[in-house]
């Protein structure tokens, strides 16, 4: 197979050392207007990850140029071309909800939150053995393909896989970088230091809960639903919002609303995400149907299926449950048993009234922190009702037109399905 020609950059041509004067060659964007960004975040949050990126590249360039081409250019690259920029915009509304305007520096923490996404996302494809992502190929295959390697094979096998380890670790790196460069007070650099160590850990933790989960046979009910809430939800909504919390200087009582608002939100989103994976249609939720059953995924809705059913002895359930969980060969007669068990048992129907309930305190618990009638709490308001999948349609008025959502258990564009296992 070929080696593909190098991908132009956006961020410019970096093949020449930057001057030797302490300042960047790619300054971020440094005087830029806090109502200005609140009109369109995701375009506030991609200027600044192309000034970031690009020093990256200048210094991954100094390092070998081997490397910069092949392995960190396609880290930047992928960084910048996929994604809803969620976690910074969960930043962002938490902050601006709080009443402060950071800005430089909420788009910088903002970067580092869709770095350590590349990261989460470039691993977990290995971890699952996913080809695709975001409609193209993985970085482990596409990694193979550029060192003119057949993915299939063994050598492209683990040649692509081990790259693609170093490129998340590497996504990992600059995300540390651009958080300790970013310039914020004592105050803001503790109580933020505090929470990006956390959630790095809990990212960590989740996904090994879930790979420990594949391996064991199921989780327990409240062990997949610590699962959730570390994977997804702490992580992908708890985390930024309370970052934007910290950036703004909020007290004790706000901050611990904001972050329990967030978690119920996640967890609702990986609740409804669940049941997509199962009863969804492919044409709305971009993946094939039945894939964590395939997978041996523990989620929460087939581990409520398994207690149920032998709560209630059902013996016959039990075995369709043991028959497919994690049959990579299981096909759609398969699958429709596993539909039927999840209806009789009773499963499904709870865990769609669990994620309503945390939906619904999520809500609330929103409107004990901010004023979700000013602009910031309306635009936030907007974003975890996306997030956890209202029914309504709703979309906040004014100000950030990425915000709305389909709301249900379609698949929203806020959040959605083919991001794998990390949300949006």
């Amino acid at each position: 197979m070929g080696r593909r020609q190098p991908t132009k950059h956006s961020f410019g041509d970096s093949s020449r050392p930057a001057h030797q004067t302490g300042k960047s060659r790619h300054p971020t964007p440094s005087h830029e207007d806090a109502r200005g960004v609140d009109s369109d975040v995701v375009d506030a949050v991609l200027r600044t990850a192309r000034a970031v990126l690009a020093d990256r590249i200048d210094e991954a360039v100094r390092s070998d140029a081997s490397f910069s081409e092949e392995l960190a250019r396609r880290v930047a690259d992928f960084t910048l071309e996929g994604g809803k920029r969620m976690r910074p915009r969960l930043l962002w509304w938490g902050m601006r909800s709080c009443g402060a305007a950071e800005t430089v520096a909420a788009l910088r923490l903002g970067v580092a939150l869709e770095l350590i996404q590349s990261c989460a996302l470039i691993h977990d494809d290995v971890m699952d053995r996913s080809r695709l992502r975001r409609g193209k190929p993985a970085v482990h295959i596409g990694l193979a393909e550029r060192a003119g390697l057949s993915p299939d094979s063994e050598r492209g096998c683990v040649f692509g896989t081990s790259a693609a380890v170093l490129a998340g670790d590497l996504a990992l790196v600059w995300a540390d970088d651009t958080v300790a460069e970013t310039v914020l007070s004592t105050v803001q650099r503790r109580r933020i230091g505090a929470l990006w160590r956390a959630m790095r850990t809990e990212m960590v933790a989740g996904q090994y809960l879930d790979l420990r989960g594949q391996v064991s046979g199921g989780s327990s009910v409240e062990q997949a639903l610590r699962t959730a809430c570390l994977k997804s939800a702490s992580y992908s909504v708890e985390r930024p919002l309370a970052i934007g919390a910290a950036l703004a200087g909020a007290d004790e009582p706000t901050t611990d609303a904001l972050r329990s608002a967030g978690r119920c939100a996640g967890i609702a989103f990986q609740l409804r995400d669940d049941l997509l994976g199962v009863f969804g249609d492919p044409a709305l939720t971009g993946k094939p149907s039945g894939d964590d059953i395939r997978e041996g995924k523990s989620t929460y809705l087939l581990a409520v299926g398994r207690r149920w059913a032998e709560a209630a002895g059902d013996e016959q359930a039990l075995a369709v449950l043991g028959r497919v969980t994690g049959n990579a060969d299981l096909t759609e007669e398969d699958l429709a048993d596993v539909r039927g068990v999840l209806e009789v048992t009773g499963a499904r129907a709870h865990v769609e009234r669990k994620a309503e309930r945390l939906h619904d305190h999520a809500v609330r618990r929103l409107g004990q922190a901010v004023d979700v009638d000013a602009h910031g709490g309306r635009q936030l308001l907007g974003l975890l009702r996306a997030v956890s999948g209202e029914r309504t349609g709703h979309s906040p008025t004014g100000g950030e037109t990425h915000a709305s959502g389909t709301g249900a258990a379609g698949a929203s564009p806020v959040l959605i399905a083919t991001e794998g296992g990390h949300t949006g």
